[in-house]
């Protein structure tokens, strides 16, 4: 066994020399030029990988030199000139080279140092392969290569190698744009077609419909993962890749200059008549092809995860940095009007778009009022909603319908949700009840039919006085309709807030301190200040817990009765019910009896 695996490492010693020879032959002189062929054999991703390691440093220091000169994929031999047909064969073999080297890279199965050195070395034919000036084609065929291979998840190294290592380079970054651009144009003609192709042959199409969410999925982790440039004013802190042509022109005007740090940040022309663009013109670039890529992006059928994803950052991350943000109008009118937590997270945008770039949304409040459920204040991102919400309705110009009926929502939603949505709703309804003094009616407005007689004047005293007395003695009855989605239906001026007043009762201590200072607040109409919904928005019970242990308490609480109570609730707290004790004595004592015959 020894001896076998001796043999082997001997072998393997061999045929790294022999190819250190060839790689040594075919650097030195033409004449050696057989020797391509052999190296480009082990260029595979079946090979070992020392062997494929050993030809392609052979192979790269052989046509780094020759790329620039060599004639384009296309090129046909007119001529019979020895000189020409040679160089179109070089060329035949550096797609050769380019082609196996992307098969390496794209192998999950290789090395992650074979596949390290393999993209290092594409990128260098990159740089120069287009007679000296960035090769688009190539990088597109890398990224081509990496989106729609299905054995790359989006947390492979090669994906992180990229983002990493090279998006710190602003022509690469300009390339990805296009190059992304043009995948997101082609990428859902293609798997629908695959779809077609599997249905007419009775395959099944999840295969197709997940292969398409993965390279989603990739395609949205490079856009991400590159830096914004609508700050960009200086080049400095930025680096090119190549030198030459994106962002190079010839030096005709004065005002085509940067200064001498950006430029040479950004690495200079190979003649004096060339020069770099002005940063101004660089970022309005960048902000084209940037607009473009995410715009295309946009219109595919993203993944639920992304989609969330691309909802909590696109305000911060693709808004500023964009063309035109109108035109996301589409896509975030259509998230917004999916419902539930999709049009919570689309929110931050639409307002953005509607306050500063003036998109006009007719229903907006109606659906900004039929996201108030339950269900929102347990949501991931409910504390950046809550200060959007309390924003939206910071206007004075604001029908009174609109006002209260947000008001009477969110206090009907007090009695269903935690300790911590109380205390945001009761600082909702503060600063809705500041703003709004029309809708202060709501406060106190204890009987509903008393209020509507008094306004009538059309009624007998004997009448009203009748009517007073059957009000008196039956149950008041809210108005405000819970179900209706649209506000100006949901009858909230005929009601009033007993929600809020309950919560004066609340088993959670915060939150019935906080309604005895919005009570005494109100009382104060000179005092102009509104409560900062920031301040609650993201809490919860840890916090909330938190915050009580830290508390000082001057009076320890006891629960000490002058009579023992006989029932859980009086019967005060229900008008109209009784609660029958009958056996009481004779229930305790029977329940004894079994308990001690259990026993």
């Amino acid at each position: 066994m020894a001896s076998k695996k001796k043999k082997e490492n001997t072998s393997s010693q061999s045929t790294l020399m022999k190819l250190k020879t060839l790689g040594h032959k075919l650097l030195s002189s033409r004449a050696h030029i057989n020797n391509l062929p052999i190296l480009l054999t082990y260029i595979s991703p079946t090979s070992p990988p020392q062997y494929a390691l050993e030809s392609l440093l052979s192979l790269q220091a052989f046509f780094l030199p020759l790329i620039p000169d060599l004639p384009s994929t296309t090129a046909a031999a007119d001529t019979e000139e020895p000189e020409v047909i040679y160089r179109i064969w070089l060329r035949s073999k550096f797609d050769d080279l380019v082609r196996s080297l992307i098969d390496i890279a794209i192998s999950s199965q290789c090395e992650q140092a074979l596949r390290e050195a393999v993209l290092d070395a594409l990128l260098e034919f990159v740089k120069v392969g287009n007679s000296g000036k960035f090769h688009s084609s190539i990088y597109h065929r890398i990224l081509h290569s990496i989106v729609h291979t299905s054995s790359l998840g989006v947390d492979d190294i090669l994906l992180h190698l990229i983002a990493e290592k090279y998006f710190n380079y602003i022509d690469i970054c300009y390339f990805t744009y296009i190059s992304l651009e043009r995948l997101s144009r082609t990428i859902e003609d293609k798997y629908i077609t695959e779809y077609d192709n599997k249905i007419s042959h009775g395959s099944d199409e999840t295969s197709s419909r997940e292969s398409m969410e993965l390279s989603i999925q990739k395609m949205y982790y490079m856009l991400s993962r590159i830096k914004p440039f609508e700050g960009l004013r200086e080049l400095s802190e930025y680096k090119m890749w190549n030198g030459l042509g994106t962002f190079i022109v010839e030096n005709n005007k004065k005002e085509n200059t940067l200064d001498s740090k950006a430029e040479s940040k950004l690495g200079k022309a190979k003649s004096s008549s060339d020069t770099v663009l002005p940063s101004v013109k660089v970022a309005k670039k960048m902000k084209q092809k940037f607009t473009k890529a995410w715009i295309s992006f946009l219109k595919m059928p993203l993944p639920v995860d992304v989609y969330k994803e691309v909802l909590v950052t696109l305000h911060q991350a693709v808004i500023p940095s964009l063309a035109n943000p109108n035109m996301l109008c589409d896509f975030l009118t259509r998230s917004y009007d999916i419902g539930g937590v999709v049009s919570v997270m689309a929110l931050s945008s639409l307002f953005i778009l509607m306050t500063k770039h003036g998109i006009e949304y007719p229903n907006f409040y109606e659906k900004l009022y039929a996201l108030l459920e339950p269900s929102v204040f347990m949501a991931k991102h409910r504390a950046k909603f809550f200060q959007l919400l309390d924003s939206c309705l910071k206007s004075p110009l604001l029908p009174a319908y609109l006002a209260a009926a947000f008001c009477k929502k969110l206090s009907r939603l007090s009695l269903s949700v935690p300790p911590s949505g109380a205390l945001v709703i009761i600082a909702l309804v503060h600063n809705l009840l500041r703003r709004h003094p029309s809708i202060n009616c709501l406060v106190h407005q204890e009987d509903f039919n008393e209020t509507s007689i008094e306004n009538s004047g059309a009624e007998s005293a004997a009448t009203a006085d009748a009517s007073r007395e059957v009000s008196a003695n039956a149950l008041s009855i809210d108005h405000f309709d819970e179900e209706e989605k649209d506000p100006l239906k949901a009858k909230a001026m005929k009601s009033s807030l007993w929600e809020i007043d309950t919560l004066r009762h609340h088993y959670c201590p915060p939150v019935s301190r906080f309604v005895l200072s919005l009570e005494n607040d109100l009382t104060v109409r000179a005092k102009p200040t509104e409560i900062a919904v920031k301040d609650f928005s993201s809490a919860s019970y840890a916090t909330i817990f938190g915050d009580e242990i830290r508390r000082r308490v001057k009076q320890v609480p006891l629960a000490f009765y002058r009579e023992p109570p006989t029932s859980l609730f009086s019967e005060s707290d229900f008008p109209g019910w009784t609660f029958n004790c009958k056996n009481q004595e004779n229930d305790e004592i029977s329940v004894k009896r079994q308990r001690v015959e259990c026993l």
